[in-house]
């Protein structure tokens, strides 16, 4: 099966895609496109599935960015001559580059993968933006660190994530949120009683505050697990681990 790979107009001309978890070499709970090192998947066949999607963004393996996501706000930006052995183990949980010839990517299975760009300036940026990173403040330094490489015309789209439809939630996480009042609108009640969060929503509305253009694909990870991963569906069904999904994009 080949790579399915989704693209945005609102990227455009960049090489960018969201990969689903179709084509890949992984088996088992991890069938398909898992690229998830942190997982307990073969890590032999975790890179064969790394390298395929450096293929299909036209970088030698060693030239797809990651770093070792830990739900933080922290960006790195990527210069010239940075080692990408040191990147992949530098905590962090986005990156900002305006180097050519790299591709930068994050992996998510239910938090929002978030690609920026203004291709005028030639400046790119790769964001995993969860409950806590998005409230911390991930997405509005990643468009920090954009602006402070010359970014003036910024771009993002969110890419597959949970919705708010498989979004249930506790009251308590619902008032970590409620110190900021206007946050109430990304809360519905649910159908157990329970507030139903929107994760894409409140990533949308942190991108515009800050002048963004930002769109979702409008794809649920949770409900629709041909072409998914998620983790909450992973621990609904008392699975012993789950597969990530990639996002990556390059000048």
């Amino acid at each position: 099966m080949s790579l399915e790979i989704l693209t945005h107009p609102a990227l455009l001309p960049l090489r960018h895609g969201f990969f689903t978890r179709r084509g890949g070499a992984s088996s088992g709970l991890f069938a398909g496109l898992n690229c998830g090192r942190g997982s307990s998947d073969q890590q032999g066949i975790v890179a064969v599935n790394r390298a395929r999607v450096a293929a299909a963004m036209g970088v030698a393996p060693d030239r797809l960015a990651t770093v070792n996501q830990i739900h933080s706000p922290d960006v790195v930006t990527l210069g010239p001559g940075d080692d990408q052995a040191a990147l992949a183990a530098c905590a962090a949980d986005a990156i900002v580059t305006a180097e050519p010839g790299i591709a930068i990517a994050v992996l998510t299975a239910d938090c929002q993968p978030v690609l920026l760009a203004d291709p005028d300036a030639g400046v790119i940026g790769a964001a995993h933006a969860g409950w806590k990173g998005a409230l911390d403040g991930v997405l509005e330094n990643t468009v920090a660190a954009m602006r402070a490489a010359g970014a003036a015309r910024i771009r993002a789209v969110i890419g597959p994530c949970i919705s708010q439809r498989a979004y249930e939630v506790s009251e308590e996480f619902m008032d970590r949120f409620l110190d900021e009042p206007q946050n109430q609108r990304f809360f519905s009640g649910g159908p157990n009683g329970r507030p139903m969060f929107d994760l894409p929503g409140f990533g949308l509305s942190r991108l515009r505050d800050m002048g963004v253009e930002a769109e979702w694909t409008g794809h649920c990870t949770y409900s629709d697990p041909a072409r998914f991963f998620s983790y909450r569906r992973a621990t609904h069904e008392g699975a012993a681990d789950y597969g990530r999904l990639i996002s990556a994009i390059r000048l």
